[in-house]
């Protein structure tokens, strides 16, 4: 098969590679779709490797046609039409995928955009399933809603009941909107933190969902309500800021990260976990329409290397990149 390699350079090329052999609980997935995450840039920089074991082939998410079963595979069959959260593999034509990992292509949306669902709707599962039912009026802060993590996020804390405001430049504003934001923040122009506090009436944001990190962190707890939640999935903005520990103290902030891809395939904080609770939390919201992948734009998948300029430039679209077979 046919795959996109890069070298220590970052030079990228479509070039042959081995076929990939499912393992006992696998299944070998004829990929019709890829989506680009910013993880994928980091990638090919060398800033951020693969687990151990994990495929060098870049690609944390796809959809496709499964068209082989590894020994023990049971609850699918060659033929379904599946996306896939993957440690790596998905720039190819085809990828290993533990059946743990595998989602129904929700009904109702096409093969190519179900690979823009994994990855973020895993994310910001994982990121809100433990914060507290908002009471009437509570307001979530999502920074940077028109990325692929973004317009998931505003959308699923829109569905849980939520508030939503979000900070996005200026010309994504409307899509943002058309998820259900009630407030979008100018990131460029605007304080987040003044906006959010005249938003609530001086109590400020329940719940945190941060892309920047380091940059951030002061403004982020000052803009927090009491008892409020800062989760950070995502460091663009750098790793180190210092804390004043008694301020969240006096707070009683809650201050969480994570990240996905290094989460083990199966056990405790698994993959497979957080695949499950997606499946049987969230994606019924697919089927009855309440929620929808939002796709910037598509490129063929050959010319990934154009995706990524286009990632990294300042006319990035809204929603998510889809590498398309």
């Amino acid at each position: 098969m046919k795959a996109m390699q890069h070298d220590a350079d970052g030079a990228m090329t479509w070039t042959e590679v081995p076929d990939p052999v499912a393992a006992p609980g696998e299944v070998i997935v004829e990929i019709a779709a890829a989506a680009v995450n910013r993880a994928d840039l980091m990638q090919r920089a060398g800033k951020y490797p693969p687990p151990p074991g994990e495929s060098e082939i870049l690609g944390l998410e796809c959809s496709g046609t499964i068209v082989a079963l590894g020994e023990g595979v049971t609850g699918w069959a060659v033929g379904d039409e599946v996306c896939a959260l993957l440690a790596g593999g998905g720039y190819a034509e085809r990828a290993a995928v533990p059946t743990t990992q595998l989602l129904p292509v929700p009904e109702g949306v096409p093969l190519a955009e179900a690979a823009a669902l994994p990855e973020a709707v895993c994310t910001v599962w994982t990121a809100m399933r433990d914060l507290p039912a908002p009471e009437p009026g509570d307001l979530a802060l999502v920074h940077g809603g028109s990325g692929g993590i973004g317009t998931m996020a505003i959308q699923l804390l829109r569905a849980a009941g939520w508030r939503v405001a979000t900070t996005a430049s200026a010309r994504h504003h409307e899509l943002c909107r058309s998820l259900g934001t009630e407030l979008v923040i100018d990131y460029r122009a605007d304080d987040f933190v003044e906006a959010v506090q005249a938003a609530t009436e001086g109590r400020g944001a329940g719940a945190i969902l941060d892309v920047i990190g380091a940059d951030y962190l002061g403004r982020n707890l000052e803009a927090l309500a009491l008892d409020g939640t800062l989760t950070v999935i995502a460091v663009q903005g750098g790793t180190r800021a210092e804390v004043d520990l008694r301020r969240l103290m006096q707070r009683r902030v809650t201050l969480r990260a994570m990240t996905l891809r290094a989460r083990p395939r199966t056990g405790r904080g698994s993959k497979a976990a957080v695949i499950a609770e997606v499946r049987e939390r969230i994606w019924p919201g697919f089927a009855a329409g309440q929620l929808r992948p939002v796709i910037g734009a598509t490129v063929p998948l050959v010319e990934a290397d154009r995706a990524h300029a286009l990632m990294g430039s300042a006319d990035a679209p809204g929603g998510k990149l889809l590498l398309v077979r």
